[in-house]
Parts: structure tokens; sequence; C-alpha cells
């Protein structure tokens, strides 16, 4: 981690250059990360099994976290672990967004479902930040900021799913200028639970006046408890069954006329809540690159203590096996995660260190790219790597055998834990759709054109730079050539690029992992075992799907 940031990215120039990181170098970071490792090892992680078999436990509308859940998020948020990147004034302690980035990847790898709680802390912290009243600020800010409390990000409705248009739960005023909230909200992680002293649960809701659609939506809070100490009228009827994820409850809230406050504009409700929803979508690839980190590291370590058959070429002595990392179809498996893991981190920390430009550069040239980076590749990290966790943790269960697929060993439980990333914060499907449809096309692929242009002027002349290069160009040709063309050509149909949208999305995904290998290639001391067996593992059996993903646009294209 400490490489892909330092040295590949090179993460303390960068931030060096900004006023508000000005202190943020090498000694800095390495301690940061030294100490969240500690924390996540010791606290947080001897909890996950515990978490999966025991799980969140409801009983007439109180919810009871598994044992020891409690006790360590007390001792993340006095340890000031969730206020990493909020500002001072807000009780933060002010440092780059990447760090805050990197803790939650080391959590989601270690336990998922504890993860969770605190997961949506920040982008609840950006919402209020940006668009809550002078008022609702002082109540709620710091103790968001620094985690004392926790907070819900309650969007979905039984009868709507992702379509937040449908939404029909009523905000009615009142005469103290609160509004009475009616309505019920599935699918709420974290809605209710015994960690923290109170929630904070922003919700989308209708005025009575209000538009159908999405420009009818507004954003309101509503606590669990008021400051006199009495509770709202939020419920939580049940949590749901799960196929993984045991520790998260995920709830089923009712609002039974709750008072709360708006926050923001009436209308406004989804460009407040975007906030939020951005954030939760780079921390959703983040936990995609935690949870593959955590199922290769058990597989790998497996391989080489348990000996099965002789391998080709194997080293044991006369009549005994080989450790099963000998055998090329299991290195294959693990390089193969490997190389997935390597990129996404080089993708998800640039990602990150582009927030942070975004927030303090003074040239408007480059917060503008840095815009144009995270708009682009926030969709991209969190359909293609959370994609990759499920199947790739699937896949590094095949190292154990019969093994893997009982609970002893652990990975049974990151490939059901992982299975639910591919759907929250908007399907896999949404996010190609918003890459194409939204991100791409109304431009006529500027932005994206831009984007390739910039990752092919940032890498060297050596192999594999030529090589990415090559492909980068000949992708923005296919997109300016053959696919912009035909799917804004009169005798288009509305749905083709619709069916389009998931094998583009996958192909820029291969086209930042050939980006990220070329830059860890250039990068000194890359040239050890270590990395040339993943970014070998990347050219011979991840890159050849790109060549897969645009002969099936072309297929498509051609009808």
């Amino acid at each position: 981690m400490a490489f892909v940031l330092q040295s590949v990215l090179q993460a303390p120039q960068q931030l060096g250059a900004l006023p508000a990181h000005a202190e943020a170098d090498t000694d800095l970071m390495q301690q940061v990360l030294e100490e969240s490792g500690k924390f996540v090892a010791e606290v947080v992680a001897p909890l996950n099994r515990d978490g999966d078999e025991i799980g969140a436990q409801w009983k007439d509308g109180a919810v009871t976290m598994p044992p020891g859940f409690r006790d360590a998020y007390q001792a993340f948020w006095q340890a000031g672990w969730p206020a990493l990147a909020c500002a001072p004034e807000d009780g933060g302690q002010g440092l780059p967004a990447v760090l805050e980035a990197m803790l939650y990847e080391m959590l989601s790898a270690a336990n998922h479902g504890w993860t969770m709680a605190p997961g949506l802390l920040h982008g609840a912290y950006e919402c209020i930040k940006h668009h809550a009243s002078d008022e609702l600020k002082a109540r709620y800010l710091e103790k968001v900021a620094t985690g004392e409390w926790l907070a819900t990000m309650c969007l979905t409705e039984p009868h709507a799913g992702s379509d937040l248009g449908l939404c029909r739960t009523k905000a009615v005023p009142l005469p103290d200028g609160r509004y009475a909230l009616s309505g019920t909200k599935i699918f709420i992680s974290g809605g209710e639970h015994d960690l923290t002293d109170n929630i904070v649960h922003l919700v989308l809701a209708r005025l009575p006046d209000a538009p159908p659609g999405p420009k009818g939506l507004s954003l309101f809070l509503v606590p669990k408890f008021y400051e006199d100490g009495t509770r709202s009228a939020a419920v939580c009827e049940r949590i749901e069954e799960k196929m993984g994820l045991h520790g998260s409850p995920t709830c089923v809230m009712r609002f039974d006329e709750a008072p709360g406050w708006i926050v923001g504009e009436p209308g406004k409700g989804l460009n407040a809540m975007f906030v939020m929803m951005n954030a939760a979508r780079l921390h959703v690839g983040l936990q995609g690159i935690g949870l593959l980190e955590a199922a290769w590291q058990k597989a790998d370590a497996y391989s080489k203590e348990r000996r099965q058959m002789r391998a080709p070429g194997g080293t044991a002595k006369a009549g005994e096996a080989d450790f099963i990392e000998q055998h090329p179809a299991m290195r294959r498996i693990l390089d193969a995660q490997r190389a997935w893991i390597d990129a996404g981190r080089v993708v998800a920390y640039r990602t990150a260190l582009e927030l942070d430009i975004l927030k303090h550069h003074g040239d408007a040239a480059r917060r503008e790219a840095a815009s144009r980076w995270c708009t682009l590749v926030t969709p991209v990290l969190k359909a293609a790597w959370t994609d990759q966790a499920f199947h790739g943790a699937s896949a590094c269960l095949q190292v154990f055998g019969g093994h893997g697929f009982v609970r002893e060993w652990g990975i049974e439980q990151i490939v059901r834990d992982s299975r639910v990333a591919m759907i929250y914060e908007g399907t896999n499907e949404i996010q190609a759709i918003d890459l194409l449809l939204r991100k791409t096309l109304p431009d006529g692929g500027a932005a994206l054109l831009t984007l390739l242009g910039e990752l092919s002027a940032d890498l060297g002349s050596d192999e594999q730079a030529v090589r990415a290069k090559s492909q980068l160009d000949g992708f923005a040709s296919f997109l300016r050539e053959r696919l912009l063309p035909r799917v804004t050509a009169k005798d288009a149909t509305a749905d083709l690029p619709h069916w389009l949208a998931d094998d583009f999305l996958r192909a820029v995904a291969l086209l930042l992992m050939a980006w990220a290998w070329a830059r860890i290639g250039a990068t000194p001391g890359a040239d050890t075992a270590r990395w040339q067996a993943a970014r070998a593992g990347f050219w011979r059996w991840v890159w050849p799907e790109f060549g897969m993903r645009v002969a099936m646009m072309e297929s498509t294209l051609a009808g």
C-alpha cells in the first residue's frame, strides 16, 4: 500500500504542493498507515467471525450488535479515526482523503460487516457541511465528523428499488419550522443499532406540493433522539435475513410522522444526497479491493502450506507432494487476482488524491482535470472492482479445494459478504449506464477522450508503457470513429447504448489497469518477483478480456 501511494503515485510530492496538506510528508503518511493497520488488525479483525455467525439481533424495534462491536466502535471514534479527513474546525484532523480511503480499504478487508457502520460517515459529514443550515450544523456536524454519532442514508423504498423518482415518503410542514416525515424505507444499513448513543437519518421525501419524479425530492434530517432526550418516530420494523454481511443490520425503517429538518433547498434533495452517494461509491470500490485482498491473502497463505499431488516441475522429494502454489492452475488464479488488487489500489488511491486536489489546488485547470477524473473513474471503480471482489474471491476459494467450501478457513464468508457490493450504491449495471449515457455521450465523448489522452501522455517509453499507450490511443479511436457515430446516427435505436454499457465500462476498467501496471512497472523497486508476477498475470490472464469486450461492442454496434 505504501509503495503504491508513495512511489507509484508520488503522493507526498502531490499533496505537499497543496497548502492544506503541506505537512503530509512521507513520514506522516507512513505513520498513519502503520497505526491504521495496527488498530484494524488488533481491534476490528478479531470480531469478523462472530459478526458473521452471531450477527446483528433484532427484538422489539431494537438491534443488538454482535459481541465486541460496540466496544470496538467506541475505541474507533475516540481514537479519532472517523475524523481523519474532516476539517479541524469541525473536530477533524484535516488529513488527506487518500489516507481515509486506505484506512477503509483495510477495515473492509478485516471486517466488512463492522465497517458498514462508519462507512457512510464522511459522506454524511460532507452533505451536512455543504447543505445544512447553520442551526443544523451546530447540532450535528461535529458529532458526525468525529463519529460520536453514526448516520444513515434513507433512499430506497419497497416499491421503487433504485428508481428514486418513485419515492412516496411524505414531509408535511409543522408550525415550528420542522417537517413530519411519514413513509417506509428499506435496505437501510445501520438504521438501528447500539454502537452509538444517537443515529442521524438523512431521508429523501416529498413536500405536499412537490412535482412527481426526481425533481420533487427534498432531503431531511431525522435523529434517533432529539436534544431533549425524546426518541423520534423512526422505527426499525425488522432487519433482513441476508446471504452474507450478517454483522451489519440491514433495516426496514418506518417513519411515523417523525419530526425532522430540511437539509438544503426544497426540491434539491438529490443534489444534496449526491455528495453522500458519490463518497459512498468510492468507498464501495475500496470495499471491493479490500475484500479481494483478504481472499487473496487467505488463498496465498494456504497455497504455501498445503501440499497436494506432484506439480509439473515441482521440487518435492520423491514420495512427497508439492505445495499448491507450485501448480500452474493455482499460480494463475493467485497472480490474476493480485493483478486486480494492485492496479485497483493505483486507481482508487489516485481517485482519492484527485479529491484532495479538487478541493485544495489553486489552479482552475488542474481542479477541472481532477473533477473529470473523479466523475469518470468513480463508477468504473465501484462496478469493476466489486464485480472482481466476488468473482475473484470465488476463484480464491478454488485454491482451497473442498476446504474452501467449509467455514473453518473463512474464505466462504468473503464470497458471501462481497456479493452485496455489486448491488448497493447503484447496481453495477446502473454504474455502466451512468458512465456511458450520462458522462460520455452528452458531451460527445470529449471528457473521456481527454482523460484517455492524459493517461497516455502520463506514461513513459518503456515496453509496458508503449503497449498501454497503444491500447489507450486505439480505444480513443474506436470511441471517436465507431461507437459515437453509430449510437448518435439517425437510425440508431434509443436502447443501443444501454446494450453497450456493461462492456464499455469493463473495457475502460481494463484500460485503467493497463495504465496502472505501466506506472507500477516504471517505478524503481518494482523489479522484484512480487511485482513482476502480478504484472505478468495482468498481461497474460486479465488483459485479453479487453479484446473480447471491444469485439462484443463491435457485434452490438453491427446489430
